[in-house]
């Protein structure tokens, strides 16, 4: 049985009374901004996994991080994630002193914050509700440990927190901050995740804890996902009416791709309008050691003052860039090669997590 059915099943109601609140975000006036919406910051962790990573490629990885982290320390501050004193002097021979760079001395298995960390939600101040994170079904039994992770880190915060007891990761969900969600089928209805909960009660549990009111459902992810469709990698909202679409003219994401670009022409805003929809090419097929590589234009991250830009030496890394400047033209575009990054199974918008500022 569902929640719906079975009395017994409401921890989600119950793990919501967490630091003298009572009841469900939603209900409280929570709702998940969008990420454009000004942030207190960014937390990221230090990469140190030697098998997540094709091998020769972690420090080209940490250059990467050394590159985000610069970047975004011009307009918000980063919350990095260190295992230890030693690799704070890692990050500090590369990065050198920022004045927002704060570092927090919490141990993580892996770089996958958007997916373990916390998500906030905010009405007149800021709250984290804590999701569980199973290595996106299990795969991975030595990353397990990352949910434990993620509660950390929503305790470091001092924020209130709601403990969802669910499974959600946050590159399976993208919202407009005005209660509209696009995800995907494939993610959040695999049984590997919720496999007591059908679409009506997985719905609620986006409305009750995230405040989304409408869900644009999408089909599937892309080639070499190993996380089951995150819609991070296909389609993101770039504004409240505005949506990216990834394209693959003749790649292996061609057919998949053009299906879910029909459902977001199909899809409608709360008052029944359309959504702008703006098309992006894939790059070409980029082949690791165990297949296909997940290179998608749409994991950028937008922070308060720069939109990071994922590149992969590919000849649409500049048209990806010209769009991206276009929809924010109140931001530097800045482009991070991730040829390495990617090696992982992610890119720019994995590895990072907004904490959205106070009202």
């Amino acid at each position: 049985m569902g929640i719906l059915e079975e009395p017994e099943d409401v921890h989600v109601q119950k793990a919501h009374r967490v630091n003298g609140l009572a009841g469900t975000p939603f209900s409280l006036g929570f709702r998940l901004p969008a990420e454009w919406e000004r942030h207190e910051g960014t937390w990221l962790a230090w990469p140190k996994n030697p098998d997540t990573f094709t091998k020769g490629h972690l420090v080209a990885v940490r250059k990467a991080y050394a590159s985000m982290i610069d970047e975004l320390c011009t307009g918000e501050r980063v919350h990095l994630l260190v295992d230890d004193n030693q690799s704070k002097k890692e990050v500090l021979a590369l990065v050198g002193p920022k004045r927002n760079l704060t570092f927090h001395t919490i141990k993580s298995s892996d770089v996958w914050i958007r997916d373990y960390g916390p998500i906030f939600v905010r009405d007149s101040g800021v709250a984290a509700t804590k999701w569980v994170f199973n290595a996106w079904g299990d795969k991975y039994d030595d990353l397990l440990p990352d949910d434990r992770t993620g509660d950390l880190v929503a305790k470091e915060t001092g924020l209130s927190r709601f403990e969802t007891g669910r499974v959600l990761e946050g590159g399976s969900i993208d919202v407009n901050g005005r209660g509209v969600m696009l995800t995907t089928r494939q993610c959040l209805l695999n049984k590997n995740r919720n496999p007591n909960l059908n679409t009506e009660e997985i719905e609620a549990m986006l409305r009750e804890n995230l405040g989304a009111e409408n869900i644009v459902w999408l089909e599937r992810g892309i080639e070499g996902d190993d996380t089951d469709g995150h819609v991070d990698d296909i389609a993101r909202f770039v504004a409240h009416d505005t949506i990216v679409c990834m394209m693959d003219e003749s790649g292996p994401n061609r057919e998949s791709l053009a299906a879910n670009l029909e459902l977001v022409r199909g899809a409608r805003d709360p008052s029944g309008r359309p959504f702008r929809v703006e098309e992006l090419p894939m790059p070409a097929r980029i082949e690791g050691d165990g297949g296909t590589l997940p290179a998608s234009y749409a994991n950028f991250y937008i922070g308060n003052s720069v939109v990071l830009v994922p590149t992969f030496n590919d000849s649409n890394d500049g048209k990806a860039m010209k769009l991206l400047g276009r929809l924010f033209p109140s931001r530097r575009v800045v482009g991070v090669d991730c040829r390495s990054l990617v090696t992982g199974l992610g890119a720019i918008h994995c590895v990072t997590q907004q904490q959205p500022a106070s009202v």
